[in-house]
């Protein structure tokens, strides 16, 4: 532009040769030429700033974004740092727990294997009961199948035996309807007596029991039968004679009084009292009541049987008496 301006000036205010006009008039030409390269230079270049400008604009905006997504960053970045922390005191307490339930599994296993050879050692234990068992199912078949031969002999036997039971029902009931004969002859031939209290007639079932008071037999302290107790004791001995495939068991029974100082030497306890009498009722039976001797049999209990209190002098009265007692031939004498 100087040179533009320079050139002008001499020009026009001084005089110039036609050869420095011409390369004056070139000068001019590229300084122009210049001119419009630096112009467009310019403009170009301005472009370029202008471009630059909304470059760095966006750049800045960028930047701007960036800074924010930074900050998001680290804010995201201190809550992953406390989130790995956490897992990082999580993972820690997980494999302190690890830890623990290594070592108890490893006791767990210890314990099962133990187990494992304890059930083992018992298993082997039961299949050897098992053997012996199943030796037994043998053995037990086996016998079994002789038991059950045993038992169809059984059943033979055993309907022999009910035919037998049922025969000896039959005789036993004709026993007990032949003692109720003699139980109602008795009852009926010493009714007198049984009213005044002084004989006691029963029956259970196969088993009759006369009982006669003292009074009307012998007398105080005496073995000796009175006079009115042997028409008594007639009586009573022409049914008895009647009476077949029965023991006749004669009992002496006294109170519990002890023996007077009178009759001491001859009977020292009741024991001896009620015995002699108990023989005396035997003997009369045998020698003037005809009755067989294998069928009778004398004991005498003394006071040890008594029927009523000997406290009062009409239970000591009971108490004194001679029981005569007819018992199926099979049943033991007491």
């Amino acid at each position: 532009m100087k040179k533009f301006f320079l050139i002008a000036f001499m020009f026009l205010f001084g005089c110039v040769s036609s050869g420095k006009y011409e390369a004056c008039i070139k000068d001019v030409s590229n300084l122009k030429t210049e001119k419009e390269q630096l112009q467009n230079l310019l403009t170009e270049r301005n472009n370029k700033i202008n471009n630059l400008e909304i470059a760095n604009k966006e750049l800045e905006t960028n930047l701007s974004k960036c800074e924010l997504e930074n900050k998001d960053n680290a804010e995201k970045l201190e809550l992953c740092t406390h989130e790995k922390n956490q897992l990082i005191n999580k993972k820690s307490e997980l494999e302190g727990e690890i830890t623990k339930l290594n070592r108890t599994l490893n006791a767990k296993q210890d314990e099962l294997s133990k187990k494992i050879v304890e059930l083992n050692n018992n298993l082997s234990a039961k299949d050897k009961e098992l053997k012996s068992c199943n030796e037994q199912i043998v053995y037990l078949t086996n016998d079994i199948k002789n038991k059950d031969l045993t038992i169809q002999d059984l059943k033979k036997e055993l309907s022999n035996l009910s035919q037998e039971k049922a025969k000896i029902m039959e005789e036993k009931e004709k026993a007990i309807a032949q003692l109720k004969s003699t139980y109602n002859s008795l009852v009926t031939e010493l009714k007198e007596e049984i009213k005044k209290g002084e004989i006691e007639v029963t029956q259970l079932r196969d088993k009759l029991t006369l009982q006669m008071v003292e009074k009307i037999l012998f007398d105080s302290g005496s073995a000796e039968i009175k006079g009115s107790g042997k028409k008594i004791i007639d009586r009573v001995a022409e049914i008895l004679k009647n009476v077949k495939d029965k023991q006749i068991r004669i009992e002496g029974h006294t109170d519990n009084v002890p023996i007077g100082p009178k009759i001491s030497k001859k009977f020292p306890t009741n024991w001896e009292l009620s015995t002699a009498r108990a023989t005396t009722v035997v003997r009369y039976l045998i020698e003037r009541g005809g009755i067989n001797p294998k069928i009778l049999s004398a004991v005498g209990y003394a006071d040890n049987m008594p029927v009523a209190s000997n406290d009062t002098e009409e239970g000591r009265a009971k108490n004194r008496r001679i029981e005569i007692v007819l018992s199926p031939m099979d049943v033991e004498k007491q």
